[in-house]
């Protein structure tokens, strides 16, 4: 399931003894997984601090506990250290972390959902905007509601058109039109307003 190399054992290992805790291991748990803000985080964990339903990997001196809703995002995952002339370098690679693409034979939402969340919202991110997907329609119609910065935005028609609409025209077939179900003027933040994007 997880391979966790000697060397981040003894590294590990080293710091556990140093704070002399009875009890104490590495927890591992995955952060927002299966989203493309997905991340890994490790902490150390007391006995006390365990919900009592994680996994425990047994190493070298202490326990490694897997957070249960993460096992799926963490399998395959592997930790390394990495002894460098400057110190030393924490490794962790986890394949899995951000999910996994909708087979060929998964449903028109999932597809549509997977391309909003790994292509599309980590662009509009970048101007503090996201998509939320309202509604797939039977014929194929996708309807979305803005957020954030893309909420009121006087760019968001050419967002949608321009942007989200022919990523997903491209990259999920069955999707024939891309439409705004969102009520601009109650946005409260817009990347750029409505009076100024004329």
């Amino acid at each position: 399931m997880i391979q966790i190399s000697e060397s981040a054992q003894a590294h590990f290992r080293k710091l556990i003894e140093r704070e002399s805790l009875p009890g104490l291991g590495v927890k591992l748990s995955a952060v927002h997984p299966g989203t493309s803000k997905a991340d890994v985080r490790l902490e150390f964990a007391e006995p006390a601090d365990l919900g009592g339903d994680e996994w425990a990997v047994d190493c070298e001196g202490f326990t490694l506990w897997l957070d249960a809703g993460s096992v799926k995002f963490l399998d395959g995952a592997e930790i390394d250290y990495e002894t460098q002339a400057t110190g030393g370098q924490l490794q962790i690679r986890a394949p899995k972390i951000k999910g996994q693409a909708p087979a060929e034979g998964a449903s028109l939402v999932e597809r549509v959902r997977w391309v909003v969340e790994h292509d599309i919202n980590p662009q509009l991110a970048m101007h503090r905007g996201s998509v939320a997907v309202q509604e797939v329609t039977a014929e194929g119609v996708v309807v979305l509601r803005f957020g954030g910065g893309c909420h009121g935005c006087g760019m968001a028609d050419v967002t949608l058109k321009q942007g989200i609409e022919k990523t997903l025209l491209e990259k999920v077939p069955g999707v024939i039109a891309v439409r705004d179900a969102t009520d601009h003027d109650s946005g409260a933040a817009p990347y750029i307003s409505r009076e100024n994007a004329t």
